[in-house]
């Protein structure tokens, strides 16, 4: 899973694809449950997977 440290960037990965969709991800609560992050010696960030729990979708409450 690609993964990036701002929306501005995510926003502009995203639409070289479509239409992008941007979610929160629970970054800190991943991390602190074993899960791996890895940064890319191009600087993106990747994580094996995503588990729909650490997911937010912003504005929905």
């Amino acid at each position: 899973v690609h993964l990036s440290d701002n929306t501005e960037t995510a926003r502009a990965v995203g639409s070289r694809y479509g239409k992008p969709v941007i979610l929160t991800v629970q970054a800190a609560r991943m991390q602190q449950a074993g899960h791996l992050f890895y940064r890319s010696e191009n600087g993106v960030w990747l994580a094996d997977a995503v588990p729909p729990g650490y997911l937010d979708v912003p504005g929905a409450e």
